[in-house]
């Protein structure tokens, strides 16, 4: 662990077809797999119009950066999937096939002029801008992810 890193980490849950749900932003320094759970929990669910209960979520994907005992007991309590890569075990290739779409949906946020480079002084002004962000990029892709369904 590096303590005192500068700078800040962006932490990213999206469905499977990419429009992000929720957004977080961290010190470098923290550990990733500490902000699997806050994620998770910030993650409100609605209710399924057409059963009238709340959609669950099924399988969780997340790189080695997660890989801890302690987040995979937490999510298998939850009855959620799990599909995290193991640190010396498991490859990167095999998970590469999920994670595009965290990096593709990551280029789309950073596609907006302000994000890349942090003009921000305070975190919570760039927070509120990557959540500015993430809100206009599902508002721009949901209706092209919902044609290429219905095609």
């Amino acid at each position: 662990m590096d303590r005192g890193k500068p700078g800040s980490t962006l932490h990213l849950l999206s469905e499977a077809a990419g429009l992000p749900l929720v957004v977080g932003l961290s010190a470098a320094d923290v550990h990733d797999s500490r902000w699997l759970k806050p994620m998770v929990l910030a993650l409100r669910l609605r209710p399924s119009p057409v059963r009238g209960r709340y959609r669950k979520i099924g399988k969780l994907c997340a790189d080695t950066a997660y890989d801890h005992p302690e987040p995979r007991r937490w999510l298998r309590g939850k009855r959620i999937g799990v599909r995290i890569a193991r640190k010396g075990l498991e490859s990167s290739r095999r998970l590469g096939r999920h994670r595009w779409v965290i990096g593709r949906t990551i280029s789309w946020l950073f596609g907006y002029r302000r994000l890349p480079p942090w003009y921000e002084r305070h975190p919570y002004a760039y927070l509120a801008f990557l959540t500015l962000a993430a809100a206009m990029t599902c508002h721009e892709r949901h209706p092209k992810l919902t044609m290429q369904d219905t095609l």
